[in-house]
């Protein structure tokens, strides 16, 4: 005869490596939505708009590190190489590691997803973002000279970032 009462209790598995959880506010993230926190953080250069969000978004290679309605972080790995596509901060949100974290999450994932490499590109005058890739541990590669314009149509060089993500021995290094 069977007993009727609690059933044993499972023991708890942490996921699987690059599984992120997500709240349930995050799961509802819209191209409408990043574009709209996307133009509230940036002026130069400009504002991506929500079609082209879609696009990246159904890009199979591409990933989405979102922290509620304050930032998210949009970036791909292919052949061994990761890009930090865009970052956006809400402005209120600024100054409290956000950024910070959103970076280091954008390595996990990249060393995750097989990149031995990292790259970026940051208007040279944004002071901010180029300090929270510092301590990540970026390195300027490269310039593209007058690849921004301000508003008022002055020209901004782009700074190529690049850091290694594997040592000699092929594991992913801090």
């Amino acid at each position: 005869m069977r007993k009727w009462g609690r059933c044993p209790r499972r023991p708890f598995r942490a996921p699987p490596p690059g599984y992120l959880w997500k709240r349930k506010r995050e799961l509802a993230v819209t191209p409408d939505a990043l574009s709209t926190l996307h133009a509230r953080a940036f002026t130069t250069p400009r504002p991506w708009s929500a079609e082209e969000f879609a696009g990246w978004l159904a890009d199979p290679l591409t990933f989405l590190l979102v922290e509620g309605d304050a930032g998210f972080l949009l970036g791909r790995a292919v052949a061994g190489e990761a890009e930090l596509l865009t970052v956006a901060v809400a402005p209120e949100a600024r100054g409290r590691g956000l950024g910070q974290r959103l970076v280091s999450r954008f390595l996990y994932q990249a060393r995750l997803r097989g990149a031995e490499v990292a790259f970026l590109e940051v208007a040279e005058d944004n002071g901010p973002a180029r300090a929270v890739y510092s301590r990540a541990g970026f390195a300027e590669s490269g310039r593209r000279r007058g690849y921004y314009r301000t508003p008022q149509g002055q020209a901004v060089d782009a700074l190529v970032l690049r850091r290694v993500l594997t040592d000699g021995a092929g594991t992913g290094s801090t």
